[in-house]
């Protein structure tokens, strides 16, 4: 293990203190962020917001694209666009970060978990297709649960770490069984499957830019759709469902302040011209990293799956067990170079732990022997 640490700090030409991953802020960002303030529109009101909108649109392949404050919500309106209702189902995977599920319940609906495959790490087309089959049967053109008797209304799977899922094969399954796919593509920004942007092989698809993603405004998220009239109601529904005009406060139904402030954007459309920059950095320190753990006994790096091009936000090692995984966390972390596992399995958090589940063999070996290891892009 320090023949480990020794490389991650020759990497990055440096004996301190080296972070999981940091934001690099080296193209317009001051520029644009100056003249947002000299502006005064550095709330939910400005051109940025309209630019950034437009320009990752264009970006991800999409017809459309409504900013909001984070990728939470972003997710969260996706669902409600979905028709996800109160009492609903989705499925979604175990291994992922709380906020996939955390939107589902922000609706009252439920989640039910599937298992991972393990090259990706993210939602199994088979796993997905089993318990279908198992548990569920076709009633009035809807996908109803043999056991709960209730509506499995959507499925989000995650491109974990930017890998990409198998999202077509599943995309196929969903459309078989009348259940609206909904992208969580919080991490995959620059990430492709078979030539497509991630993102855009659902009805709706979010994306996020916390302050440790690839590109990022500190916070904020987005959502995309080729549907006008969904890209439509997902801004009357960031906005306060408000009924514009010029002076009167008018509301339609429950809306949400989620809208992305015009400072956020200016900030996110100087990140946007960086990122196929950032991209390329990540696949030269991906390779250097996959040379290194070729011939490292007892740990392998995981490399973009197959039919993917990966934007590899976070880089990636799986170990040979748990307690391997636990002493390269403590030697790495101890000598001043951040690593973490992977996130705890949803149906082992007290809140999600009566959700109904299938088998989830891969997801648990994921759990037990994954590390993110530093992932910067290096200046």
């Amino acid at each position: 293990m320090k023949k480990v640490v020794e490389f991650i700090q020759k990497t990055f030409n440096t004996k301190e203190f080296i972070p999981l991953h940091e934001p690099r802020f080296i193209g317009n960002e001051k520029k644009y962020l100056n003249d947002c303030i000299d502006s005064t529109f550095v709330s939910s009101v400005g051109k940025y917001v309209d630019q950034f909108e437009e320009e990752f649109a264009k970006k991800v392949g999409s017809k459309y694209a409504i900013a909001t404050v984070n990728g939470t919500a972003a997710l969260h309106i996706s669902l409600l666009l979905a028709d996800v209702k109160k009492e609903d189902e989705v499925i979604t995977q175990a291994l992922t970060f709380i906020a996939t599920c955390n939107a589902i319940s922000y609706i009252g609906a439920k989640p039910l978990f599937v298992d991972v495959d393990l090259d990706t790490m993210g939602l199994s087309p088979k796993s997905l297709e089993n318990f279908l089959n198992e548990n569920c049967k076709i009633v009035n053109n809807q996908c109803i649960n043999k056991t709960t008797k209730k509506v499995i209304k959507a499925c989000v799977p995650m491109h974990t770490f930017g890998h990409s899922c198998r999202i077509s094969e599943i995309k196929d399954i969903c459309d078989n069984w009348n259940i609206v796919l909904v992208e969580d593509a919080a991490e995959s920004l620059g990430s492709y499957y078979k030539n497509r942007h991630t993102g855009t092989f659902g009805k709706v698809g979010a994306f996020s830019f916390n302050g440790n993603k690839i590109i990022t405004s500190g916070g904020g998220g987005v959502i995309v759709t080729d549907d006008e009239k969904l890209a439509k109601r997902a801004k009357h529904l960031t906005t306060t469902a408000k009924i514009p005009h010029p002076f009167e406060y008018v509301h339609d139904e429950i809306g949400y302040n989620y809208r992305m402030p015009n400072l956020n954007a200016a900030l996110l459309v100087a990140q946007l011209e960086q990122l196929d920059k950032f991209c390329e950095n990540k696949e030269e320190l991906a390779l250097k990293y996959e040379q290194f753990f070729k011939n490292f006994e007892g740990i392998d790096f995981i490399k973009q799956p197959e039919n993917s091009t990966s934007n590899y936000w976070l880089q990636a090692v799986i170990l040979e067990d748990v307690k391997t995984r636990n002493e390269f966390l403590k030697f790495t972390n101890k000598n001043g170079v951040m690593t973490r596992p992977i996130w705890k399995l949803m149906n082992e958090l007290e809140m999600f732990k009566d959700c109904q589940s299938i088998d989830l063999v891969n997801s648990r070996i994921c759990e037990e022997r994954i590390v993110n290891i530093p992932s910067s892009v290096i200046l």
